[in-house]
């Protein structure tokens, strides 16, 4: 028995192939309900109070683009998740920093992400950008994230 939905929704029959597998499509992840996560960091070189070790309740939100495949999506929302989770509840530091020797000496050097450059909202968006890059299927071709350290503060690109 077909409802009356399956029936408006079938349309006419068709020669062509409908498949949407291949079809280039933008998946948002966190964009109006953000992803958050505890994390803290220094700027090291800052002349003000942010060269203090401090944390933030960051909002992140990716946008990937790519081809539809097989499973109907660009990519698994639990997979981008999984990235971005494995800053939650880390200390994030430069590379050199000091405090990266006193994380080790207190037995908490699990609890440190080492990142080359600044751990700013600008550097995280990019860091963040090429880990879901490396961790995503070959059909997401490209990857935009936004990381808002603050209702003032937000670095990151856009698609």
């Amino acid at each position: 028995m077909t409802t009356p939905a399956e029936t408006r929704d079938a349309g006419p029959a068709t020669t062509t192939d409908d498949s949407v597998v291949g079809h280039r499509r933008v998946l948002h992840v966190g964009r109006d309900r953000p992803i958050r996560i505890s994390t803290g960091h220094r700027i090291r070189h800052h002349d003000g109070k942010c060269s203090r070790p401090h944390g933030h309740n960051y909002e992140i939100s990716v946008t990937v683009a790519g081809q539809l495949t097989e499973e109907g999506w660009i990519a698994d929302k639990g997979d981008i998740t999984d990235v971005i989770d494995e800053w939650d509840h880390m200390f994030l530091l430069e590379a050199g920093d000091p405090l990266i020797e006193a994380f080790e000496a207190a037995g908490d050097d699990d609890a440190v992400v080492v990142l080359e450059h600044p751990p700013t909202a600008e550097v995280m968006s990019v860091v963040l950008e090429r880990k879901l890059a490396a961790a995503l299927p070959e059909t997401v071709t490209d990857v935009a994230v936004q990381v808002n350290e603050t209702n003032e503060l937000c670095g990151g690109s856009t698609l």
